[in-house]
């Protein structure tokens, strides 16, 4: 197969692909589920004017300063998740509950002997930020070309005998300059993926035949990769290939702040708070993706220099990942009361700096129809890294009808376009790119409303909508997505919606809030990102619609004193 040079612009992005973070990675870790209180959910979490209630310690800072007593409380969330999978052969529904606390907190309130301060206040809260529980899978994605040719791209340009392992000199093949014993996932700054692909037997070097001084053929390795797919247009003899591929993503984990809090109140009319939020960052997630494909180039031999031959093979990658670390944030809050009946609120978030610590593995299972079975796997990774997630931007109003009904609206600001990655090095440029080539800002609509019954009796209802943060080329895969590792797939968001309802009763300070909570967000998963191949036209990977939906059930128990 002749190839053109286009390998030079791919043999360029290598840098990129080999990078040990992404901007994938960032947007993963990144975002809020809008959990607290079952009266805050119940809301839709349109508490950025309102304040007095525990929730708003994570919200806006200036909710502390609307107390007049003291409280503690805690809430737990009951998550029944659905996930479905369609625009596929074979669409997948899978269910799961989960249960988390979503936030426990105590407010301390004292009144001052002062015209203009009114109230101190000073609170400290646990809240569950974001769970990063989900599972979902696809089945019978039709194939237009395969993940081994994406890598077998990625790695054109690289010398094979550089991608193999060597014990001492006398295994180095003449001509090769390498200190042994000779690890490439440990002794070069190849991607892994690519080595991964080698060993495991999907991406083959092209072998081409010269004749030595005595006009002998002699076959010997080249620079150049096929992948297992063989299209039309490759001139090769045999017929095209086909096949599906099949999938199942597992995620797991939490983001955990800790708030610290102190507002005041100044003559009954505004109302300020400042706070220190600590995160606790835990994400794992554990791939599974494979290809069976029919006509394929497979491995002549046991050995690279073998070649390629046409015949039918299955093979799959497998990959595990964690993140774990540490970051601090602070909130600046407002809220303006110019009469009893309405209020205005406003909130800034900084961004909150992680560090962080991420490790994985991958792994390849390949067997064809010759009896040929390889499992390969990388070494173990382990690196650091920072990540500055978005700074926020909170607006709300909130009105006071009869002094039975609140009604009050939100709106919020994330600029996901703006979040930054670095290791000890500096910062990571050509991520820091990606990020504003892929993400842009959120954009997000609460309303909730609230109706006293009776003096110990209410009921809630709210609405939330948060617009996506991907950008239209990256979710329609008009430009390629890098992704780090050995892991090549990603799922990308569209828009959020949630619709909420909820009952509270009062008693002697004591009370019980209960909300049930809607959320629907659909997404799109892709196996790899779109290419172009080496006559230049865009290759789709294979994709599914994914259909998020959850309902939660919320309780929140407190005392007011």
């Amino acid at each position: 197969m002749k190839k053109t040079n286009f390998a030079i612009a791919i043999a360029a992005l290598l840098p990129i692909a080999a990078s040990a973070q992404s901007a994938t990675d960032a947007y993963r870790l990144s975002g809020q589920d809008g959990r607290g209180t079952a009266r805050f959910m119940a809301m839709g979490g349109a508490f950025t004017a309102l304040g007095g209630d525990l929730s708003t310690l994570n919200q806006n800072p200036a909710g502390i300063g609307v107390y007049r007593g003291s409280e503690i409380g805690f809430t737990l969330d009951i998550n029944m998740m659905n996930n479905k999978s369609s625009q596929i052969g074979q669409p997948m529904s899978m269910n799961k509950t989960h249960a988390d606390v979503n936030n426990f907190g105590y407010v301390g309130t004292f009144n001052i002997d002062s015209e203009i301060m009114k109230t101190i206040s000073w609170g400290v809260s646990y809240g569950r930020s974001k769970s990063f529980e989900r599972q979902y899978s696809g089945y019978g994605m039709g194939l237009n070309s395969s993940l081994s040719n994406y890598i077998a791209l990625m790695t054109d340009g690289i010398d094979p005998y550089r991608m193999m392992f060597y014990d001492n000199q006398s295994q180095l093949p003449a001509g090769l300059n390498l200190s042994t014993p000779y690890n490439p996932y440990q002794n070069s700054d190849i991607n892994w993926l690519s080595i991964l692909g080698f060993s495991g037997g999907v991406i083959n070097p092209v072998v081409e035949v010269s004749a030595d001084n005595q006009g002998n053929p002699v076959s010997y390795l080249t620079d150049m990769y096929n992948g297992l797919f063989q299209h039309p247009q490759q001139g090769l003899q045999g017929d095209p290939s086909q096949g599906t591929g099949e999938f199942t993503v597992r995620e797991r984990g939490y983001v955990d702040e800790y708030s610290i809090n102190i507002g005041g109140n100044l003559s009954n009319m505004i109302y300020w708070g400042l706070g220190l939020g600590i995160t606790d960052l835990n994400y794992e997630q554990e791939t599974y993706y494979s290809e069976s494909i029919q006509s394929a180039n497979v491995p002549a031999g046991s050995s690279p220099i073998d070649g390629i031959r046409e015949g039918n093979c299955d093979w799959e990658l497998n990959n595990a990942r964690k993140t774990t670390g540490t970051g601090v944030n602070l909130k600046l809050g407002l809220i303006f009361k110019p009469i009893n009946e309405f209020r205005l609120g406003f909130a800034v978030h900084t961004p909150t700096w992680y560090n962080l610590t991420t490790s994985y593995y991958g792994n390849i299972l390949y067997g064809d129809e010759y009896g040929t079975q390889l499992n390969e796997s990388t070494d173990d990774a382990y690196y650091d890294w920072k990540m500055k997630s978005p700074w926020k931007l909170m607006f709300g109003a909130a009105g006071v009808i009869g002094g039975r009904a609140i009604i009050s609206a939100d709106y919020e600001y994330d600029a996901y376009g703006n979040m930054t990655t670095s290791d000890s090095y500096g910062d990571l440029d050509y991520v820091n790119q990606d990020i504003k080539d892929y993400f842009k800002a959120a954009n997000t609509i609460r309303l909730g409303a609230e109706f006293r019954v009776t003096p110990q009796f209410s009921v809630r209802a709210g609405y939330a909508y948060t617009s996506t943060n991907v950008k239209a080329e990256a979710a329609d895969g008009a430009i390629e997505v890098v992704t780090a590792g050995t892991n090549p797939a990603y799922t990308l968001d569209n828009d959020v919606n949630s619709i909420s309802f909820g009952l509270g009763y009062r008693f002697s300070g004591f009370y019980a809030d209960a909300a049930f909570v809607h959320r629907n967000t659909s997404s799109k998963y892709h196996a790899f990102s779109n290419f172009k191949d080496y006559n230049g036209e865009w290759i789709s990977s294979p994709t599914a619609k994914m259909d998020f939906n959850s309902n939660q059930l919320v309780f929140t128990v407190g005392y007011k004193f």
